[in-house]
């Protein structure tokens, strides 16, 4: 892998950084405080292309290769990893499932929106009795005739009460993996319910929802991929998505990094800048380390993904030790900044908030753990 990026590589880095500069940084507070994004930041994301990341131009998308992709969900994610969810989840998880295993039809139709920004998409797996045991997902779809009928809850959904369409998962079959089946179902769809979770500890700007299905009529043509082929779709989009977020924990360490430095050489105390204290520099140098490893790590799955190699393993990698990494380079800089820390006035206290949650979602710490341990003695601990 040659680490030294292109200049197409580079560009789309620095277009990204100076948008998250101007369009994203200086209202993360805000948005923070308000529960909720500035909506009009979907489509500056979709002019930029950002939201067509690694798609086909031919269906809307602005290609690059996934190395681009991360760049750019880095620079989100130190911005605000609010907004880097709304890219991971409309573009990461949804468009390129769409783009893997979508019909000519079904990419024609949804591809050119999403990646414009003129519509959002959602990733519907996660249930309120499921999280981590997905294939054990009680959301069903009936056949009748040459439709389907979806019923159901899922919870903690990332883009729900924004998303124009939401890639279900729902069983069409038998217990297990097997009897699982992906759809697209339009939101505006008689029977579909959302409501929006309010007071979480982290991504407050970010809509977050609960759907109810209830008995949601849509044609096969909505099915995305064979029947009982639902939960390959969600592994494989998982996988990647995983990728995503490693990206931005990787700008949440560079926030935590820039913000900490800056402070300590700015504060003063004994007469001198705390940066000059030995025990304040290892705080800085620990969340440096932490920042190259796991953008190293990250790297190598997009790598591996580029050149067609098997990336799964890798990906559990990036994103445990990236996430794991977001909440100490976090809780460093919250200690660097001492009890300005604890104020919303600076940025250590969202960090923190915000790196939290990254531990728990698209598999827990502990999960990725199990994956990896599987990988590497071919026995099964679930």
């Amino acid at each position: 892998m040659d680490l030294e990026l292109s200049e197409e590589q580079a560009a789309v880095r620095d277009l990204a950084a100076e948008f998250a500069a101007r369009e994203i940084a200086p209202f993360a507070a805000e948005w923070d405080r308000a529960e909720s994004v500035d909506r009009s930041v979907i489509g500056k994301l979709g002019k930029l292309g950002f939201l067509g990341l690694t798609i086909p131009e031919e269906y809307g998308g602005s290609g690059g290769d996934h190395l681009a992709y991360c760049l750019v969900l880095e620079e989100l994610g130190r911005g605000d990893s609010a907004v880097r969810g709304i890219v991971s989840v409309s573009l990461g998880l949804v468009a390129k499932s769409v783009n893997g295993f979508g019909t000519e039809e079904q990419k024609r139709h949804w591809l050119p929106r999403l990646c414009s920004g003129e519509a959002l998409a959602c990733f519907a797996l996660t249930e309120p009795g499921n999280g981590s045991d997905a294939a054990n997902l009680t959301t069903k779809a009936v056949k009748d005739g040459d439709h389907w009928l979806l019923s159901g809850a899922k919870t903690f959904i990332t883009n729900g009460t924004w998303a124009d369409v939401a890639l279900v998962f729902a069983r069409t079959g038998g217990p297990g993996h097997k009897g699982i089946t992906a759809f697209l179902v339009p939101t505006d769809s008689p029977g579909f319910g959302r409501r929006e979770i309010h007071g979480k500890l982290g991504l407050r700007g970010q809509a977050t929802a609960e759907l109810t299905l209830d008995q949601v009529r849509v044609p096969d043509g909505a099915r995305l991929g064979p029947e009982g082929k639902g939960f390959t779709v969600a592994m494989a989009a998982l996988a990647k998505g995983r990728m995503s977020v490693a990206a931005g924990c990787v700008g949440i360490i560079r926030a935590a990094l820039d913000a900490a430095v800056r402070y300590a050489t700015e504060r003063e105390q004994f007469g001198k800048p705390i940066a000059s204290h030995q025990l304040v520099q290892e705080l800085l140098a620990d969340i440096a380390v932490d920042l190259d490893a796991a953008r190293l790590l990250t790297w190598r799955v997009a790598d591996h993904i580029d050149r067609g190699l098997p990336f799964a393993t890798e990906s559990s990698v990036a994103k445990l030790y990236a996430s794991e990494a977001a909440v100490r380079a976090a809780n460093n800089a919250l200690q660097v900044f001492g009890g300005y820390g604890f104020i919303d006035e600076y940025p250590a206290g969202k960090l923190l908030r915000d790196a939290r949650v990254m531990t728990l979602y698209e598999g827990t710490s502990q999960i990725h753990k199990l994956l990896i341990g599987r990988a590497l003695t071919a026995i099964s601990a679930f």
